[in-house]
């Protein structure tokens, strides 16, 4: 489904993950941590600086929103948006974002385990989107913005399910989770201005109306594993 860009007026607000990349020059900056390719590749091919450390993919709707939220976690070292979960190569934004594809706007996660552990990026997960909501989350929908894990091994896959089934007992969703949980095989990296996009792009319609909402409801929801930065004074 292609996205449908978002304006805010004094009365009303019209949602949707924009697909802008030539409103703002400021997109085609680059991440201070590491040169991200303006187009798409497999991370394998650029992730070097990140070799001594644990990751995890998840996909939980726009992935602009869902790597803000991650990279506010204490012990994340960075978060890469991308596309995971699909069979065709070289995926690219445009083919994703028309829900042609089996792909899933996913973010990849660079942790320290010894600071923040697999479990506590789950919660963080769960907190920064609507698991219930099959394939969409709030205005952008199709299932190239369904919520899925992509697990790397049989320890993240028994931790997760073990997470879900507690959810699923606390009472916390009043629907079921439909999260999906899949193996992880090639995880591609979003285009350059994709990545961190609300850092460089702070009053943009959909980060102000969409993204900031459920970052700020993260935060105040688990303030324990924020980095010191985000933590409110």
């Amino acid at each position: 489904m292609k996205r449908i860009f978002l304006f805010l007026t004094l009365s009303t607000m019209v949602l949707s993950c924009a697909n802008s990349q030539k409103t703002n020059s400021t997109m085609a900056e680059k991440s201070q941590k590491m040169d991200y390719p303006e187009g798409v590749v497999p991370v394998d091919d650029i992730d070097a600086p990140y070799d001594d450390l644990s990751k995890a993919v998840f996909a939980g709707g726009c992935f602009w929103c869902v790597e803000a939220v991650f990279e506010r976690v204490e012990g994340v070292e960075e978060a890469i948006s991308g596309y995971a979960g699909g069979t065709t190569a070289d995926p690219t934004y445009k083919k994703v974002a028309s829900g042609m594809t089996d792909y899933a706007e996913s973010v990849i996660v660079y942790y320290d385990s010894t600071v923040v552990s697999y479990d506590e990026l789950l919660t963080a997960f769960f907190a920064g989107h609507d698991p219930t909501q099959l394939n969409r989350q709030g205005p952008d929908v199709g299932p190239q913005y369904r919520s899925a894990i992509f697990y790397a091994d049989t320890y993240e896959k028994a931790r997760a399910e073990a997470f879900i089934q507690q959810l699923e007992e606390s009472g916390k969703f009043q629907k079921p989770i439909v999260t999906k949980l899949s193996p992880l095989s090639t995880f591609y990296t979003a285009e350059g201005y994709h990545q961190d996009y609300i850092v460089h792009n702070p009053n943009q319609p959909y980060v102000v109306g969409v993204s900031m909402p459920k970052i700020e409801k993260f935060m105040k929801a688990h303030p324990e594993l924020l980095k010191n930065q985000y933590k409110k004074p």
